[in-house]
């Protein structure tokens, strides 16, 4: 029966690969969207609160609530302030972006060492000059797993706005009527890859990250 399923969705991938093409582009719109966002909040809030060393108990409190938040109960909330559509599920994929992005940034700041932070203090470099050649370049591979985890989080989350006029493969999965299991599992597939593929490329930009930042013998 398993293996019937998984036979009828790669046919419904070679006879609908347009439409899943489609409705992988939507999706992968709505989450690097809510991703930039997401982005544009955390990163110099995390940024700032590791340098200053302060609000460890709000990022740890931030990254526990993001954690602990239900996407179906959010996306709900803000149909009711947004409508649907792509607006209400972008706000609802930044609330669930935000916690690892901002953590992670607060502590790959935090974390840096504090021997070259002072010794580029002593040298007389302004604060905003020790952060951004000295605190962030040394945290970069801690900050870019806090991007990777949510963007993984984020786009396998965003087939729920299916349920709420976002459009995107979760049209699809929430619509077994129209396109069968073999259409639901083909657009999971969908969603798998796309998730893989951005998790591929920040992994390896974490690698490259990490190993120019390895002491060299």
């Amino acid at each position: 029966m398993f293996a019937s399923i998984f036979l009828d969705a790669f046919h419904f991938i070679g006879d609908n690969t347009g439409l899943l093409l489609t409705k992988s582009g939507e999706t992968a719109e709505l989450a690097f969207a809510a991703l930039g966002i997401a982005l544009l909040i955390a990163l110099p809030l995390g940024l700032w609160l590791g340098h200053k060393h302060r609000g460890l108990p709000f990022a740890l409190a931030v990254a526990a609530t993001g954690r602990s938040l239900p996407s179906i109960a959010l996306i709900g909330v803000f149909i009711a302030w947004l409508s649907v559509g792509f607006w209400n599920n972008t706000v609802a994929l930044v609330v669930l972006g935000v916690p690892p992005i901002l953590t992670n940034a607060y502590f790959a700041i935090d974390g840096a060492d504090r021997d070259a932070v002072d010794a580029a203090r002593g040298m007389g470099l302004t604060e905003l000059q020790i952060l951004t050649r000295i605190e962030l370049p040394l945290g970069l591979p801690l900050l870019l797993a806090g991007f990777r985890l949510a963007a993984v989080f984020v786009i396998s989350t965003a087939t729920i706005a299916g349920i709420a006029g976002g459009g995107g493969l979760g049209q699809i999965i929430v619509n077994p009527v129209a396109y069968g299991n073999a259409g639901i599992l083909a657009a999971a597939v969908f969603v798998a890859a796309i998730a893989l593929l951005a998790a591929l490329v920040l992994g390896l930009a974490q690698n490259a990250a990490s190993r120019r930042m390895a002491p060299r013998a």
